[in-house]
This record gives structure tokens, C-alpha cells and sequence, in this order.
């Protein structure tokens, strides 16, 4: 798919990866639309994006908020054509630690933003592009999830997360196989180790140490890195249906 006069949603635009990926997308003539919950930042990037930038304050969990953001979305750009879910949590407990079993409302709202969300959004957003003139490939839309290498290498402390994330790789397939008739396309990016607002909060020798556990390259990943291969999926026709790590050759320890 062509970028350039697309329409793109993007859950967690506000910052990390989504920012990022709203960022590659406007630079290649695409409108988007930041979904996020922080007011603040996901006002700031739309300001300094301009005319091409709509921000809705948004709960992706929410049926009534997600349809709201879909309808202010086509009344702003008149389609959506690329849908990319990056907003979600990464809560860390044990199952059964020193203060009792894991809080079962973590649990469930881990799943709720990371996993349940994600499908709210991704299902609505295929409702309308399922209405776009195909290109000339047949193609009428695509999605692009982020999952992370915890759906595979789950840690300590990340039964919920990496439950959430495993769920989003399972979902891949079955939805490919869902929209294909209708030219809509979906893959899954699992990063491994991401400079991002949720490692900001580590102090930088930590960051520094967790980077030289990747084999190459031995650092954090960028966001522009994850933006790269969300472009690649958007604009390739052949990638579809496929989880994809990227990672640079990590396989997570136990803790």
C-alpha cells in the first residue's frame, strides 16, 4: 500500500512507538490519527505535526470512545486506511509472591488495555476500511499490532503482560484470514528492548546494562527502528498473517 494521502490510527501515538510511527507516516504525506489517553502529549504532537494530525483523547477499551474516535477520525479525513496498536501497560507480578497471590484486577486489566483494546479498535477500524476502493493490489487497509518477545520469553513477573502480548501473536493468523477477502492485511511486531517511556523510567546505567544484553546491535532498540518495519509492513503486500520479532537476535532470560 502506497502511504502518502492515507489515513492512519494509531493507538499510544502520543509518545514511543506510536509517536514514532506517526511521525514516518506524516513525513510520507499520510494524515493520522493519535489515539491516546494523555492529553497533554497527544495535544503537543498533533501541534507540532499540524493539518495532517487529529488527537482523540481515547480509552481503547471503551466501545463508545473507540466508535467516537472512528467517526471524528472519517469526519476529519473521510477514511481510514492503516490501523496501528501501540498503547498498553507492562505491569510486573509474580503469580504468587511475598504479599499473596497475584491481584486477579492487574491481571484482568493488563489483558483489558493489551490485549481486549487492541481488538476493539483493530475490529472497528476494519469496519471502515472495509468500504475503501481497493488499489490496485485489491488492497483496502492494514493493521499493524505490537506484540513483544514476552509472548514468547515471558520473564518473572510478567505472567499478565506476556499473556496480553501472546494473545495479541495469536490473534494474527485468524484475523488474516478473517479480512483477506476483503484486502485488509495484518501483521504483529514483537519488539524486544525499546527505548520507550516505560524504560525512560530506569536509570540509565540499567538502560545501558540491558542494552549489552543484545547480541547485536548491543543497545536499546529506537522507535524510529520500529517505525521502519511498521512502513515495510504497510507498504509490502506480500507480508501479512506473520508475527515479527525485532529484537536484534534477543531470547530473554528468565529474570
Amino acid at each position: 500500500m502506497k502511504i502518502s494521502g492515507k489515513t492512519a490510527v494509531i493507538t499510544g501515538g502520543a509518545s514511543g512507538l506510536g509517536e514514532a510511527s506517526a511521525l514516518m507516516l506524516t513525513n510520507e504525506g499520510a494524515n493520522v490519527v493519535i489515539v491516546d489517553i494523555n492529553e497533554e502529549t497527544g495535544s503537543a504532537l498533533e501541534e507540532t505535526i499540524g493539518e495532517k494530525a487529529l488527537f482523540c483523547k481515547t480509552d481503547i477499551t471503551s466501545e463508545e470512545e473507540v466508535a467516537a474516535m472512528i467517526s471524528a477520525a472519517l469526519n476529519r479525513f473521510g477514511h481510514i486506511d492503516i490501523c496501528i496498536n501501540c498503547a498498553g501497560i507492562a505491569p510486573g507480578s509474580k503469580i504468587v509472591g511475598k504479599k499473596g497471590p497475584h491481584d486477579l484486577g492487574l491481571f484482568r486489566k493488563t489483558i483489558e488495555i493489551n490485549l481486549i483494546g487492541p481488538f476493539n479498535v483493530m475490529r472497528l477500524a476494519a469496519e471502515k476500511m472495509m468500504l475503501n476502493e481497493p488499489d490496485e493490489e485489491g488492497e483496502r487497509g492494514v493493521i499493524v499490532n505490537t506484540a513483544s518477545v514476552a509472548a514468547f520469553d515471558g520473564q518473572v513477573g510478567q505472567s499478565a503482560y506476556a499473556a496480553s502480548k501472546a494473545g495479541l501473536a495469536g490473534l494474527t493468523l485468524p484475523v488474516a484470514r478473517d479480512l483477506c477477502t476483503e484486502g485488509i492485511r495484518i501483521c504483529t511486531i514483537a519488539p524486544g528492548l525499546f527505548n520507550t517511556p516505560m524504560m525512560a523510567a530506569l536509570p540509565q546505567a540499567v538502560r545501558d546494562s540491558l542494552g549489552k544484553t543484545i547480541p547485536f546491535p548491543s543497545r536499546l532498540g529506537k522507535p524510529s527502528e520500529y517505525a521502519m518495519l511498521a512502513r515495510q509492513i504497510i507498504e509490502n503486500t506480500m507480508l501479512n498473517g506473520e508475527v515479527i520479532r525485532l529484537d536484534g537476535a534477543i531470547r530473554m532470560a528468565p529474570k
